[in-house]
């Protein structure tokens, strides 16, 4: 079966990652989730990679994870760190890129978020909305979207789980680039390009300075958000709302 997930090696180094599970949206399906861990671990053994950057295809980039995973952690069957991919932007120890040309939301938005630079659409929607299924965030949320969205911003969109516009957070004041849609991807390719120019070690020693500040409160932000979750699933409002969003 061919992947969901599309990998391409350009010649100066940057590896292009394209998320296109058109099936499911791009939410967590296992092919997606799949398709990602393999693409990472290919680009870790590939020498001539250098820079990564991820984008989505048309109107999604990513979108959290399906209601089978959302009731599977409702019933206790799941727990979301039992999906160990969501930090795999952060993780590798090349610089990374998100190109969000398209909507993310939840835990989609969250693993956007974990990338070095990220680049939002202006036209495209994102949102932290765990708590409209009546649950806390989770994936190291609470942690990763004040971190880059700013404390304001961030504390907003997890508490409220609306969906905002590229455009509306670049005038809220974000730090991030935000680009007209058809822009996205080729600026970030732009952008990867000149970093690739420079020496494979340098770039792996910055990048690990650079991430550290978040992987040392990574693990202790999870198990926090456990359980939170402990707490917040147990309730019984919580299955309904997932059902009633994903309606059925």
């Amino acid at each position: 079966m061919e992947s969901v997930v599309k990998l391409t090696l350009h010649p100066d180094g940057v590896a292009h990652i394209e998320m296109q599970e058109k099936e499911g949206k791009n939410t967590f399906t296992k092919p997606l989730i799949e398709g990602i861990m393999n693409v990472f671990n290919k680009i870790n053994q590939t020498p001539e990679a250098k820079v990564v950057v991820i984008s989505g295809y048309e109107n999604f980039f990513c979108m959290g994870g399906t209601q089978e995973e959302l009731l599977g952690i409702f019933e206790g069957k799941l727990k979301f760190d039992d999906l160990n991919f969501f930090s795999a932007l952060l993780d590798c120890p090349l610089p990374t890129i998100s190109a969000m040309q398209g909507h993310a939301r939840g835990g989609g938005l969250v693993f956007g978020l974990y990338a070095d630079v990220i680049i939002l659409a202006r036209e495209a929607l994102y949102a932290t909305n765990f708590m409209n299924y009546g649950f806390t965030p989770g994936m190291g949320a609470t942690l990763i979207v004040p971190e880059k969205m700013g404390v304001n911003v961030g504390t907003e969109m997890l508490f409220s789980g609306k969906n905002y516009h590229g455009g509306e957070l670049q005038e809220r004041g974000i730090s991030l680039v935000v680009r007209p849609k058809g822009e996205v991807v080729t600026a970030a390719l732009i952008l990867a390009k000149q970093m690739a120019e420079k020496p494979k070690l340098s770039l792996i020693e910055l990048k690990n300075k650079l991430a550290e500040p978040i992987k040392s409160r990574l693990k202790d932000t999870i198990q926090k958000e456990l359980k939170m979750h402990e707490v917040t699933f147990a309730q019984t409002e919580v299955k309904e709302r997932i059902q009633a969003l994903f309606g059925n």
